[in-house]
């Protein structure tokens, strides 16, 4: 089975300046767990539950060592940098995740949803050239998978 034949075809996107309060009320109304963020240049990132979690959770302070009076960050300082960001934004760009993966509408059942559990994403924009065409999470898979189940002769 192909994305194009489970992948959700009415897919609701938003502008990048969307504010975050009509993004969150958006998400709830339609009952979604994320949609993407569509600009200008086509698809710019893409928001989903997590991102707007992310927004009023507690900060993880970077791990930071002192050696001669110089202050070294251990690990964690582009996290950290990236969860300011998000607690600070206001619109749809400022708290979208951009390096989004994407999927074809070819690409089989089993391989969306390993892309799916390795990359570890919640949707998949369904591409067409440079247009989103549909969008997988994984409750298309699971439909998916029962359609496949009571399509196989046994």
């Amino acid at each position: 089975m192909k994305a194009k034949e489970f992948m959700t075809r009415e897919v609701i996107s938003v502008p990048p300046e969307m504010p975050i309060q009509e993004l969150a009320q958006l998400m709830t109304e339609k009952k979604i767990s994320g949609l993407p963020v569509i600009g200008d240049v086509g698809l710019m990132g893409i928001i989903t539950e997590g991102d707007l979690v992310d927004r009023v959770k507690k900060i993880h302070l970077p791990t930071l060592i002192t050696i001669m009076d110089v202050v070294i960050p251990v690990s964690g300082e582009r996290r950290y940098e990236e969860e300011l960001r998000k607690m600070a934004g206001s619109t749809a760009q400022d708290i979208m995740t951009t390096e989004v993966v994407v999927t074809d509408e070819e690409m089989e059942l089993s391989e969306v949803a390993t892309l799916l559990s390795e990359e570890k994403v919640a949707l998949l924009p369904v591409m067409r050239g440079d247009q989103v065409v549909g969008i997988i999470g994984k409750r298309d898979i699971i439909r998916a998978m029962l359609a496949d189940n009571a399509n196989t002769p046994g």
